[in-house]
């Protein structure tokens, strides 16, 4: 099977990322996409992030029903720290007969040199950019197994979701319905 790994905190998981994963799926003939919830990002500081377990058991509740897109806790369960190249190493060992193709954002991209292994990353996985706001891809400049692909831009991201409950604001439409009282309930707390 071909499977996208399209990593994130989801903190919370909102409507943006379930669009996004539907639309990778497709642009890249994936088999499935595995919304892969991720532990502190080293190259991103923050303190509001929400327990592992609780922003996956959202992800979970959120996809249900969602064909060939999976929330996915496997890096949460690896030796810390777990960068994407760790991660994608014990996913082929694991699972050997899948191929992996890294899902990432542009503005991911733009940071990928910093990443840890990122030239055996590049050896051994397509990688496959979707466009962000604010960062410009130069396709001239991609490596043979990197290709980017056109999607819509949501403008939705966890950051205004956050923001809007510590704030009492409204996020209806911003996340699926079966987890908004969740999203009102943890991210609240955490303020």
């Amino acid at each position: 099977m071909r499977i996208g790994i399209f990593g994130g905190s989801f903190n919370p998981i909102h409507v943006g990322h379930i669009a996004l994963a539907r639309q990778l799926r497709q642009l890249a003939s994936l088999d499935e996409v595995w919304l892969m919830v991720s532990l502190q990002n080293p190259l991103k500081q923050r303190a509001d992030l929400l327990d592992d377990q609780l922003r996956y058991q959202m992800a979970r509740l959120a996809l249900h029903g969602e064909e060939g897109i999976v929330a996915c806790d496997y890096e949460l369960h690896l030796p810390k720290p777990s960068y994407t190249w760790n991660t994608l190493q014990h996913l082929k060992e694991d699972y050997p007969s899948h191929a992996y193709i890294l899902l990432i954002g542009g503005d991911n991209w733009a940071l990928f040199p910093r990443w840890y292994h990122a030239s055996d990353i590049l050896r051994e996985h397509r990688v496959v950019v979707y466009p962000r706001q604010g960062s410009e891809i130069d396709r001239s400049t991609l490596p043979q197994n990197v290709s980017v692909v056109e999607t819509e831009l949501l403008n939705i991201s966890s950051t205004e979701i956050r923001q809007r409950m510590q704030k009492g604001g409204d996020i209806r439409g911003m996340v699926p319905p079966v987890i908004e009282p969740l999203v009102r309930k943890f991210y609240q707390k955490s303020y």
